[in-house]
Parts: C-alpha cells; sequence; structure tokens
C-alpha cells in the first residue's frame, strides 16, 4: 500500500490527545500477537465484532419484551447501538479512548440467551444441573469471542475488550467506578472462576477506566428506554415514576440520559474514576428498583415463565440425544456444529455444546424449536 505508514499515523494521530487515563491504542494485549494494518488494535476489534455472526443475531433477541407485535419496541440490538453511543459520549467528553468504547458497547451482550434475562435464569439452572457451572450472558459473551467464532478459533480480541464484556454488568449501580488494574493471566483467573463463583464475579471490576464508562452506560442505555417501552405497550404510565425521581432525573428518555451523562462528566472530568453527585446516584438507585417491581418483574406472567422453562429444558435434552445418536439432520448440527472445526469439537462436551448452541438462539428460532 502505497500511503500504509501515512494512514495508519492518521489512526494514530488521535492518541496524542488522550487523558493520562485513558487506555492508548498500542497498550492492547492479544493472546496471539498479530501484524499490524492500518487501524488501531481497538479498532479493528470493533470490525471483528460487527462482521461476526452472533452480531447479526442480536436484531432478534430480547431486551425486556419477547414478542411484542409493536415493531417499535426495543431489541437488543438496538440496546447495544444505545449502549455505545453513550459510552462513546461520556468518553469523548473525558478524552478517553473511543475505539476501545465502542468495542467494548457493541460487545457486551453478545452472550444474552433468547428471552433476555428470563432465559439466562433459566439457562443457568440447566448449566448447573448438567455441568455443575453457573451460566451468565456476560462470562457466555467472553466465551463466544474467545472459542466460537471463527468457527472455533475465536476472534483474538484484546484482552481489555474482552474483560470490559466480563465486567459490564448493568445490574450492579455504584456511586464510584474505579478501573482495576490487571495482567492477562489475571483476567483469565477472573474469567475462569465465575464458573463456579458468579457472585463474586459479578462484582469484578474492569481493567480499564473505558470499561467503567461502558458499565455505567450499561444503566442509563436501559433504564429510560424500557420505561418508554412499557409506556408504549400500556404497561405503566408515565405519571406512575415517583415524582422524587423524575425532580431529580426527568421523566422522558432524553431528559434522563441528557442528566446522567452531563453529572457524570462534570464529577469525573480529568479523575482517573467516574463518579455520580449523590443526588443521581440515589435516583437512579431509586429508579432502577422502579423498573424492576413494574417492569421486569412483570415483562412474563409465571405461566409463561413456565412455559419456556419446560420448553428450554425439552430441546436441551433432545439435542443432547441428537449429539449422542449422531443425528446429522439436527439444527444444532446443521445450525451450529457443521459450521465449527475440530478445535471445537475435539475439546468441547456434548452437554457444553448444547449450552453454547441454545445461548446463542435468537428468540425467534427459540419459540419455533419449542413449539415444535
Amino acid at each position: 500500500m502505497k500511503y500504509f505508514k501515512e494512514a495508519r499515523e492518521n489512526f494514530l494521530h488521535i492518541d496524542y490527545f488522550l487523558s493520562k487515563y485513558a487506555t492508548h491504542s498500542m497498550a492492547s494485549i492479544r493472546m496471539k500477537e498479530e501484524e499490524f494494518d492500518i487501524r488501531t488494535p481497538f479498532f479493528r476489534d470493533i470490525d471483528r465484532i460487527i462482521h461476526a455472526m452472533s452480531y447479526t443475531r442480536y436484531a432478534d433477541k430480547t431486551q425486556v419484551y419477547s414478542f411484542s407485535v409493536n415493531d417499535h419496541i426495543s431489541k437488543r440490538i438496538i440496546h447495544v447501538q444505545l449502549v455505545s453511543k453513550i459510552a462513546r459520549t461520556i468518553g469523548r467528553s473525558l478524552n478517553l479512548n473511543t475505539d476501545l468504547i465502542e468495542a467494548i458497547a457493541l460487545g457486551h451482550d453478545i452472550g444474552h440467551t433468547p428471552l433476555g434475562h428470563v432465559g439466562e435464569s433459566i439457562l443457568n439452572e440447566i448449566s448447573l444441573r448438567e455441568l455443575g457451572e453457573h451460566f451468565a450472558h456476560n462470562i457466555q459473551g467472553v466465551r463466544n469471542y474467545m472459542y466460537l467464532e471463527n468457527h472455533g478459533y475465536g476472534l483474538n480480541l484484546s484482552i481489555q475488550v474482552l474483560d470490559g464484556i466480563m465486567c459490564h454488568n448493568g445490574e450492579i449501580l455504584s456511586h464510584r467506578y474505579l478501573p482495576q488494574e490487571k495482567t492477562k493471566e489475571e483476567f483469565l483467573r477472573e474469567y475462569s472462576s465465575a464458573y463456579k463463583e458468579l457472585k463474586e464475579t459479578a462484582k469484578c471490576r474492569p481493567m480499564t477506566l473505558e470499561g467503567c464508562v461502558v458499565r455505567i452506560s450499561d444503566i442509563i442505555g436501559y433504564i429510560g428506554r424500557d420505561i418508554e417501552d412499557a409506556i408504549r405497550l400500556g404497561n405503566i404510565k408515565r405519571e406512575e415514576i415517583p415524582t422524587h425521581i423524575t425532580k431529580v432525573l426527568g421523566s422522558t428518555n432524553k431528559e434522563i440520559i441528557n442528566t446522567i451523562v452531563m453529572d457524570i462528566i462534570d464529577n469525573s472530568y480529568d479523575k482517573p474514576y467516574l463518579e455520580m453527585s449523590k443526588e443521581v446516584y440515589h435516583a437512579l438507585l431509586d429508579l432502577k428498583k422502579f423498573n424492576y417491581q413494574y417492569i421486569y418483574q412483570k415483562s412474563l406472567t409465571d405461566e409463561q415463565k413456565n412455559f419456556y422453562r419446560e420448553g428450554m429444558n425439552k430441546i436441551y435434552f433432545r439435542y443432547l440425544h441428537d449429539l449422542e445418536t449422531k443425528n446429522k439432520e439436527s439444527i444444532i448440527y446443521r445450525y451450529f456444529l457443521d459450521t465449527k472445526e475440530s478445535i471445537y469439537l475435539e475439546n468441547t462436551s456434548f452437554k457444553r455444546m448444547v449450552i453454547d448452541f441454545i445461548a446463542g438462539m435468537t428468540d425467534d428460532l427459540f419459540l419455533h424449536e419449542i413449539e415444535k
């Protein structure tokens, strides 16, 4: 390439202006070293994530409401794009590495099962019973990029990106987000221990400030949008949101996002951590409790949950039987295993293969399979 050096310098140019607390592009760590091209390492990770087959399935995965007939209800793909945009707004304002932020944000929910958190809970029950190991979407996301994509060879993403995905847990709200330095080996130990000590891993902190940005942006990305979806479906009314919350954060998604983002920027500029004011933090904490009580806990009835639990268990045993009998007509072969090379096939148990396959299903495929 005639202008390789100049093009690469243009990619690196942004690093010269980053905060002293930002992660520079050339600090990227990979499992396997690679030759450079014109792209910086984290920019390259973005490309790998959006071109991966699993990224396509975001478009038909639940955010909160499954199988809604309303076309304007959020799917998982909308959520990750909102998180990416919110996180990059914070990151650019604080002079952080927005390429790293975008890579983590776009990949952070790839391990989600069909039916969102309800499906995750059911698959965790199956995994504990069958393998004696926990299932969590953030850990499955790391597994997807390390061991499932690219025919089983993985995408060789940067450790900083994988760590951000593993530690993105937006269910745990903090007043302050402080990164924790890690080596590649420490990251791998945290990942491996998650299958046995899930509660401890839920507390893990990202190794970069950019990972912290995505973690708080995950909450900002869903908290107001889920309210808008619930109102659109007629499940709640806007005036039901407690006034002590709306006085601080606002009552619309736009107002909520703007209030929290600006508060974080004001309280975190030129600091080695992210922080919210106490007023905004407590209002957001109360809004999260409101959402759980009036939205998330009511997104499916007990009858629906039992139907999906029974269905997921049935297809689990059916696919397991198909593997044991080498039924090559089964969709677990046609849609999944036929795309994998020996590195995956020879190093993965049948039970883990089935869990990997179910975890990657879209909502529509899952519903089709359990109804069949």
